[in-house]
C-alpha cells in the first residue's frame, strides 16, 4: 500500500472567475469545467481529470492574517530551469513572488494567488545529478541564483519529477 502522488487540490476561494484568471494566465493552468461558482482546472502538462478545484465561498469569508492550523502551501513541479525562469518572471510582474529558496536538491519559488494562499514552484535535480555533498548540506536553504543555477545545470535539463 502506498500513495502515488497528489492527484488534486480543492481551495475555497473569495472570487472563483478573479481566481481562474490567475491560474490560466499567470501559472498556465486551462479551465476544463466551469460552473456559477466553481471551477476545476488542469497544469498544462498533466494528464489528470483535473489538478485544481476552486470553490467561491465569497468576499464575506475573511482570509486568514496568520499562521494557523491547516494547509501552508501547495507545490508543482517544472520540467526545467527555464520553465522556472519564466515563472518567476510572470509571478514577479503580477506582484505574486514572495521569496525563492535554493534547497541545494530542489529549486524553489514561493508566491501568493489573488486570495493570499500560498504556493510553490519547484525544480529538482535530477536524481543521478545530485551528489552526497547536496544530500548532506547543512548550510540550510540559501538565497536562489536562476542565472547561476541555468550556467551550472543548462536552461533545458529536465528535472527529477
Amino acid at each position: 500500500m502506498g500513495i502515488r502522488r497528489l492527484n488534486h487540490a480543492v481551495l475555497y476561494v473569495s472570487n472563483v472567475d478573479r481566481s481562474v484568471d490567475f491560474y490560466r494566465d499567470v501559472l498556465g493552468f486551462r479551465v476544463i469545467h466551469r460552473y456559477s461558482a466553481v471551477a476545476f482546472l488542469r497544469a498544462a502538462d498533466s494528464d489528470n481529470d483535473h489538478d485544481l478545484g476552486l470553490f467561491e465561498v465569497g468576499a464575506d469569508v475573511p482570509a486568514p492574517t496568520h499562521p494557523a492550523i491547516g494547509l501552508y502551501h501547495l507545490a508543482w513541479s517544472v520540467q526545467t530551469l527555464a520553465e522556472l525562469g519564466e515563472f518567476h518572471r510572470k509571478l514577479t510582474e503580477v506582484g505574486a513572488l514572495v521569496g525563492s529558496a535554493d534547497h541545494a536538491v530542489s529549486k524553489s519559488l514561493y508566491a501568493k494567488d489573488p486570495d493570499g494562499l500560498e504556493f510553490e514552484i519547484s525544480w529538482f535535480v535530477p536524481r543521478n545529478r545530485v551528489t552526497r555533498e547536496m544530500e548532506e548540506s547543512t548550510e540550510g536553504v540559501r538565497r536562489l541564483d536562476i542565472d547561476a543555477e541555468i550556467t551550472r545545470w543548462g536552461a533545458d535539463l529536465v528535472g527529477a519529477l
